[in-house]
């Protein structure tokens, strides 16, 4: 089981405002890490469910740590933006779509529902560039669907680069 993810943003607030308001995780713990070689790191963290948290370091005045984060960061890797994503669960079909338009409603850019069988998602962006995704499990994975010469999925390159269909 995984206690927490913990990533980099630059904007603390913008975070906090997206986690909290938009998404509707409360902070469970906001602490300042104080670096014997000079400089903080703002660190808070979410909770997103079922004893599991999401974390955020904004680095301040920090020697040699990179402050600048964004859309693109997948970039410095050479991979679609989709390619590193992380996903929360929605335990049926109409929680998952109750969750989408709650969202939308809330003016967050939200992707259509995907059919990944046996898996029904939607993706989007937070603020600090990261991909996120809802998802929910209709069935149990079968042995076909270890199986990569069975299981194929048809999507487009854009798909991972916008799946909110803006472009």
């Amino acid at each position: 089981m995984i206690d927490h993810i913990s990533l980099a943003t630059c904007d603390m607030e913008a975070t906090r405002r997206f986690y909290e308001d938009k998404l509707g995780f409360s902070s469970v713990i906001h602490e300042t890490i104080e670096l014997a070689e000079g400089g903080l790191v703002d660190h808070q963290f979410f909770d997103c469910g079922a004893g599991c948290a999401i974390a955020f370091m904004h680095w301040r005045d920090v020697d040699g740590v990179p402050i600048k984060l964004g859309q693109g960061n997948h970039a410095a890797f050479g991979f679609p933006p989709g390619t590193f994503h992380f996903a929360f669960r929605c335990e049926t079909y109409e929680a998952l779509i109750y969750r989408r338009n709650e969202l939308e409603a809330k003016g967050i850019a939200v992707g259509p529902v995907i059919d990944l069988n046996p898996y029904q998602s939607f993706f989007f962006d937070d603020p600090n560039g990261y991909r996120l995704e809802y998802t929910t499990r209709l069935s149990q994975p079968s042995a076909e669907d270890r199986d990569p010469e069975k299981r194929r999925i048809r999507l487009s390159l854009n798909d991972f680069y916008d799946p909110i269909g803006k472009q």
